[in-house]
């Protein structure tokens, strides 16, 4: 008997970008084709297994490591990884990429003006206000991907036909081997 490794879908992009919404409905898509997925979004994981990190580069690059950890254990058990995570940094994301070897990166691609319109926690006034340091995108720079395998445009496109462009776009990779 042999189990196909999973891969880990990395979503990246700014607060506000709907990596969360996308992420949430593929995996409620991958689910229901009974796909074996699991989905790690990271307000949860700073919530659980990243209690006690805060922002600075540092924390932000072991909140990854964790990330991946948790992910690379998943792949190995044939679990598809759905990760939204902001992950600033091209440094982080390469680093996910050189520790999972079924990374895909999807740079959920959104203007920061409607990021911050979207905002229903308030979190880019009060960075503007400067009550949150190093808030990415503000007062802490985003590296967007610079080849990422998937590009998803929220705001030209409704979550739902972002979710169906990035399962075409897997069900493609799968098909070609």
């Amino acid at each position: 008997m042999s189990v196909k490794r999973g891969i880990t879908l990395w979503l990246t992009g700014l607060s506000g970008a709907g990596k969360s919404t996308v992420a949430a409905l593929v995996t409620d898509r991958l689910r229901a084709a009974g796909q074996a997925v699991e989905w790690l979004d990271g307000d949860e994981l700073r919530r659980s297994i990243g209690r006690g990190l805060g922002f600075s580069r540092e924390d932000r690059f072991e909140n990854i490591r964790r990330a991946v950890y948790v992910a690379e254990l998943l792949n190995r058990h044939g679990v598809i990884t759905v990760i939204s995570l902001i992950s600033p940094y091209a440094e982080m994301r390469s680093y996910a990429r050189q520790q999972l070897p079924g990374f895909v990166e999807v740079y959920v691609n959104c203007p920061l003006e409607i990021c911050e319109a979207r905002d229903v926690k308030g979190l880019y006034a009060k960075a503007r206000r400067g009550e949150l340091p190093s808030f990415t995108g503000i007062s802490d720079p985003y590296e967007a991907p610079a080849s990422p395998e998937l590009t998803l445009y929220t705001a030209k496109h409704p979550p739902e036909d972002c979710a169906d462009e990035l399962l075409a776009w897997l069900e493609k990779r799968q098909q070609q081997g």
